[in-house]
């Protein structure tokens, strides 16, 4: 395993701008704890985050190595020039050494006396002198790139100096006059930076100079530190060894062999892996790593040691034949074996494959596909509307009928989102129960009903799938969700304009009166309701869900059938009698109206004395508090008018009986002449209106019983007594 030699504290900086900081040294206090990001004071640095520079001290800092035990840092150059006297620069390394194999002192000029100092008083004195002819240079070719004495020179650092001082001075004090040189330079420089120039007598334009600090950790030796009644106080971590300065006091520590890391983290040096790189195994194949090593061996039928640099691994020939015969036997078996596994794969494969064929077929039938087939057998195109999809298909397009893919449940089923193969989002209905006989004829309905319909406002049946457990329906998505998630408060404090809702409510008029009468066989919906009215992106009206809708042949007005729909919008009359007609449906359209009027849904509980929103809605009108059921969202000036129309024409729609309702080519019509009225205002006549809107707001007490009459409401509470035991099979 790969571990990071530069590596610090959690937490702690790992890095300042270029510079790697490897614990023992860091920078603040480890995040979340008290504990220093270094070791001790001797390793605290600063980073200058604005510069991104790191400091050791005052000096910046470029390197620091784990495996040398030393860090570059970098001084000021002491310059004098003419009778003035360089400055003195200190360092002071924390314990630390000033590495003298690294280091030199220079003292660069033609009048350079250079002077360091050592240790903590300076007691100990070094330097050198540097100088030149006054009367002119001396020769390019003689002192440049040397630093012999002649405009330059240098000495040795001593071993073991901690602390320096140096700066640069004057042989004569700058008396005698040079044209070419009157100033002075002295620094600590590492020995493989400088090299000497002739230009540097006319200018010296280095202002700093690098140099290389030996560090070591404590004043101690190793085997005190090691015996030392505190754990903490051993620098050195697991699979480690410890070494003894050799230049000063204190000791280093290193990764044993066959570990790497930083030896001074908690967490130790790290086992390498030697049979993931190369090494000394003749057979790459034949290696076996161990913690701290590794081992080379030879393969059955080889000898040696496995060593390269040993007797590495050769064939064993009197072994060889033996070996060839057991090879040849076990590749007859093998070949033998797998002609077998091929031979039972393919049995159980074909034999998987008809049993899947059965299935499908069975579930075709279960499904009522040939039920389907019978009924579309004498429907011409049905083949060109919809496509007939495989349960692969399916699976792949709604990622195997993956949770996160519901988008909501129908009467009859779940409906998922699916992405064919050419990126055509779709919606998929898929059945709730499987073997459910009324719901496997509802599905066939649904399909039947859906392949005679051709309408804008009509969710258009693409397909469906019957080799499935329970079969699927394919249409096209339509992706804003249902009618009465936009207009419900609880759902959407916004909602949209009454513009909008008026638009989608002759929509939805129109679509239900192209089934009643354009379809060529008229089609009763039996359950329009809010969440049944689906929205695409442009808010355009969908109706949806055609499981409970029944075609009436053309020489029929009704038929008798067992009550099915949604409480609150269910139609009253046929409730009672049971018989289902096309004014069954401008019933549950009337209620929808009454939703976009008030914003409120088909049942409600906070309405003590009544069942449902249509008897609240009617109680309302009788009340003359029309103003005060209106949705707040909707109530502008410019909108009364219609508002009243529309009222007007939802109470029509929702009488009790059943005759006296408008058919909904004639509530289409009307809605869609609300619209043209509003976009063209010379096409309304303020003296037609009037008599209905007062009609509406003032007199509502005394309107005809046939609309809210006494008589009609107390009818109206009786028929609902007896929803409890006729709609046990509604939705």
């Amino acid at each position: 395993m790969a571990v990071t030699q530069a590596q610090s504290l959690a937490g702690c900086p790992d890095k300042c701008g270029d510079v790697d900081i490897p614990y023992p040294f860091g920078v603040g206090v480890q995040p979340g704890t008290s504990r220093n990001c270094f070791l001790d004071q001797s390793f605290n640095l600063t980073c200058d985050n604005a510069t991104s520079t790191l400091y050791f001290e005052k000096h910046p800092v470029s390197n620091i190595s784990l495996q040398q035990s030393q860090m570059d840092i970098s001084m000021l150059i002491s310059k004098g020039c003419y009778n003035r006297t360089g400055k003195f620069h200190d360092l002071y390394t924390k314990g630390f050494t000033i590495s003298s194999t690294q280091n030199k002192f220079l003292s660069i000029g033609c009048d350079a006396l250079g002077i360091i100092r050592f240790n903590k008083n300076f007691t100990h004195y070094s330097g050198c002198v540097a100088l030149c002819d006054t009367d002119k240079p001396p020769p390019k070719d003689m002192i440049d790139k040397t630093c012999s004495g002649t405009g330059c020179c240098h000495v040795d650092i001593p071993a073991g100096m901690n602390n320096i001082s140096f700066y640069a001075a004057s042989v004569d004090n700058h008396t005698n006059v040079w044209r070419f040189n009157n100033c002075s330079a002295a620094f600590v420089a590492r020995n493989d930076w400088f090299s000497f120039s002739l230009d540097y007598l006319q200018n010296f334009p280095i202002d700093r100079a690098p140099l290389v600090v030996d560090w070591t950790v404590s004043n101690v030796t190793c085997q005190t530190a090691a015996n030392s009644s505190n754990e903490e106080d051993f620098a050195c971590k697991s699979n480690t060894d410890c070494v003894d300065s050799s230049d000063g006091v204190g000791y280093t520590c290193t990764c044993k062999s066959g570990f790497q890391g930083n030896p001074y983290h908690p967490s130790g040096c790290h086992d390498v892996d030697e049979c993931s790189r190369p090494n000394n195994c003749s057979m790459p194949n034949q290696c076996r790593n161990f913690n701290g090593t590794y081992q080379c061996s030879c393969p059955s039928g080889y000898k040696g040691d496995g060593y390269t640099n040993g007797r590495g691994c050769t064939l064993d020939a009197p072994q060889s034949n033996q070996q060839l015969l057991i090879l040849i036997i076990a590749l007859g078996i093998s070949v033998a074996l797998l002609v077998v596994i091929t031979l039972i794969s393919t049995l159980y494969w074909s034999h998987k494959r008809r049993i899947l064929k059965q299935l499908k077929e069975r579930n075709f039938e279960q499904n009522g596909g040939y039920m389907l087939l019978q009924q579309l057998s004498q429907h011409q195109g049905y083949s060109d509307k919809t496509k007939i999809f495989t349960e692969v298909e399916l699976n792949d397009a709604t990622n195997n009928f993956d949770q996160s893919r519901i988008i909501g449940h129908g009467g009859q089923g779940t409906v998922y989102k699916g992405i064919l193969p050419d990126n055509t989002l779709v919606a998929i209905k898929k059945s709730k129960v499987e073997g459910n006989s009324r719901q496997i004829k509802d599905f066939i309905n649904e399909v039947f009903v859906l392949s005679q319909i051709n309408h804008r406002n009509v969710v258009k049946l693409l397909g469906c799938c019957l080799e499935t457990d329970v079969p699927l329906l394919v249409y096209e998505f339509v992706d804003n969700g249902t009618l009465l998630k936009h207009i419900d408060p609880s759902k959407n404090e916004l909602s949209f304009t009454w513009e909008t809702r008026l638009r989608i409510a002759a929509e939805t008029a129109e679509a239900i009166s192209y089934l009643h009468s354009s379809a060529s066989i008229p089609i009763i919906h039996r359950d329009i309701k809010s969440t049944n009215i689906l929205l695409d992106h442009n808010l355009k009206a969908k109706v949806s869900d055609f499981g409970a809708s029944r075609l009436i042949p053309l020489d029929e007005t009704h038929v008798t059938t067992m009550v099915q729909g949604t409480f609150g919008y269910l139609d009253p009359e046929y409730l009672h009698i049971g018989q289902l007609n096309d004014k069954s449906d401008v019933y549950s359209f009337g209620v929808v109206l009454i939703e976009l009027l008030t914003g409120n849904k088909a049942i409600e509980f906070r309405w003590p004395e009544h069942v449902n929103l249509a008897m609240h809605f009617v109680s309302s009108m009788r009340e003359n508090q029309f103003w005060e059921i209106l949705d707040k969202r909707i109530l502008e000036q410019k909108n009364a008018k219609q508002l009243k129309e529309v009222a007007l024409l939802a109470m029509r729609c929702v009488r009790v009986k059943g005759d006296e309702r408008p058919t909904m080519k004639e509530v289409a019509k009307e809605l869609e002449g609300l619209i043209a009225m509003d976009k063209h205002p010379w096409m309304k006549n303020e003296d037609l209106m009037l008599e209905e809107s007062e009609y509406l707001l003032g007199h509502l007490p005394n309107l005809d019983g046939a609309i809210i009459g006494a008589g009609t409401l107390a009818c109206y509470d009786c028929m609902l007594k007896e929803i409890a035991s006729e709609i046990a099979d509604g939705r």
